[in-house]
């Protein structure tokens, strides 16, 4: 049996390291940030991710006085940029706008680099807005039945428009595509802007894109906006109905982005970004950019947070199953 001395110095010394490394995480936080912080995109530029992390960017920047870098990683439906964040070291300089897309990621492949729920940490909910069915205007079509129609009447020739697979253009379009008994086929992008670009240009017919990157399509008539994908009506596309009023019963899809960080991030420094985004989210110039853009600002705690993206998790699995959705 060992000396008690011995054994009391090594507790002793147990304790003293233990001290030491709360009392270094304490100190990291109590200075950070003490550089640019990198907020990860997992799509490309010019997409409604990208728009809402830049609107959010600007501001948590200047709250924490330090800038906040946007950084564009497109790919696979969002996975490529949440598998660079949970690989990212968690010392609170990283972090991920993660969309709808990361709960239906699990069940489009077959598998991951990373587990959405364990390697990262919910710091808030962003936003949350509809998405808007869109067709090309050479599609002379007024309505969803219309639309529904002219799919019936033209088989294997209309194309539908995503964000790459496992986004949520993805599974609205194949929700809708076993919803109505049409023959639409999937056309993958790297993000919502190359898709659009193509929508407009007709290279694809059709596409249900989320409403910051639609809504100054269908302002300038590059797009037509048919319906709404949300339970109500959204009050920047007045006089669209929802899908549901447009005869697809049951239909109802809502995109929603939140910050996330790698696991192990520092709580005090988690609590400090949650706090900071709570206050933005709640200031006109951002809330006058949402209703611009058809966004709601989300109010979720980090628990609530979690409990949701569970939520939703189960809920994309059971809609990729249902659809036969699957990354090629």
């Amino acid at each position: 049996m060992k000396p008690v001395s011995r054994i009391v110095g090594a507790l002793a010394a147990c304790f003293t390291g233990a001290a030491l490394l709360a009392t270094g995480t304490a100190i990291a936080a109590d200075n950070w940030p003490a550089k640019p912080i990198t907020l990860v995109v997992p799509f490309a530029s010019g997409g409604t991710t990208d728009i809402i992390a830049r609107t959010i960017g600007q501001k948590l920047g200047e709250a924490l006085q330090q800038p906040v870098v946007v950084d564009n990683r497109p790919g696979a439906g969002g996975t490529i940029g949440a598998a660079n964040v949970a690989r990212a070291q968690a010392d609170g300089y990283t972090f991920l706008l993660a969309t709808v897309a990361h709960t239906m990621a699990p069940a489009i492949y077959k598998s991951l680099p990373y587990d959405f729920t364990r390697d990262l940490d919910p710091v808030g909910l962003v936003a949350l807005t509809p998405n808007v069915l869109l067709v090309n205007p050479a599609i002379t079509v007024k309505s969803v039945p219309e639309l529904i129609a002219y799919i019936k009447a033209h088989p294997g020739k209309v194309n539908y428009g995503s964000a790459g697979i496992g986004s949520t253009e993805h599974l609205s379009g194949e929700l809708f595509r076993a919803m109505t008994g049409t023959d639409i086929a999937h056309v993958p992008y790297k993000g919502g802007a190359p898709m659009m670009t193509d929508l407009i240009a007709g290279q694809i017919q059709i596409a249900i894109e989320t409403s910051p990157s639609a809504a100054p399509h269908v302002r300038s008539g590059k797009v037509k906006a048919l319906a709404v994908t949300t339970a109500k009506r959204s009050g920047a596309y007045p006089g669209v109905p929802t899908l549901a009023e447009s005869g697809i019963k049951g239909y109802e899809v809502t995109t929603w982005f939140a910050l996330m960080a790698p696991r192990g991030t520092p709580a005090a420094v988690e609590q400090r970004v949650a706090a900071e985004l709570g206050k933005l989210l709640k200031a006109p110039d951002v809330q006058k950019r949402f209703d611009e853009q058809g966004v709601t600002a989300g109010n979720l705690t980090p628990t609530q947070l979690a409990a949701f993206i569970r939520t939703e998790t189960d809920k994309w699995g059971k809609v990729a199953r249902d659809s036969g959705a699957k990354a090629e």
